[in-house]
């Protein structure tokens, strides 16, 4: 399969950042890349080209890095409140998920954050206060308190019924020593049966 070699012009997962030369198959280049902007040919031109997207992402990084440090400041005091559905007993259904939290961060806080940044250990399946951290920059980590509440209000428990005169067997006992009707409406006493051997 026959290689060429690229200059990125954006971020592209798995292969490289903006301004990275890079190797790729050909067709990908011309199918892809570059009639998406993604990309352009090293050329003479284009390596002077290069310096400027250099530059470029060197400030864009540096805006990226001091913007998150910012944000996880301000984030680790902040408690993200997430309302879920619960069963009667308090029990969530399915799990807390990122994209919930990245919800609750843009409506509560206005705070856009993309959910792939979020990363929960343990699902979070049960109500009460989490943590959960947030990898907002490659060098730049921040800890927010999620206090998952339920929607459904919690039935308060009923007073137990009161416990039934007797049991099954003991229903079963009294029956055995009642006489029992012939035909003709005369009680007669009952046999009891044989033991098995």
């Amino acid at each position: 399969m026959a290689k060429t070699e690229v200059i990125l012009t954006h971020n592209i997962v798995g292969l490289g950042g903006e301004s990275d030369q890079v190797r790729v198959a050909a067709g990908y280049a011309r199918n892809y890349l570059f009639p998406q902007h993604l990309a352009i040919p090293v050329t003479q031109a284009n390596k002077r080209r290069l310096e400027a997207l250099k530059q470029r992402r060197a400030e864009r990084e540096a805006h990226d890095f001091n913007s998150m440090s910012e944000l996880s400041k301000g984030v680790s005091k902040l408690i993200c409140v997430v309302k879920v559905k619960t069963g009667e007993d308090g029990k969530i259904f399915g799990t807390v998920t990122t994209g919930m939290i990245a919800d609750e961060l843009k409506n509560q806080f206005e705070i856009t954050l993309d959910k792939r940044k979020i990363h929960i250990e343990t699902p979070i399946r049960s109500l009460g206060d989490h943590e959960i951290e947030l990898r907002l920059h490659a060098e730049v980590k921040a800890t927010l308190k999620v206090r998952v509440e339920s929607t459904t209000p919690l039935a308060e428990k009923a007073p137990e019924a009161p416990a039934a005169e007797y049991r099954r067997e003991d229903r079963r006992s009294k029956r055995s020593e009642e006489p029992a009707k012939t035909e003709s409406g005369d009680k007669k006493p009952r046999a009891s049966k044989p033991a098995k051997a």
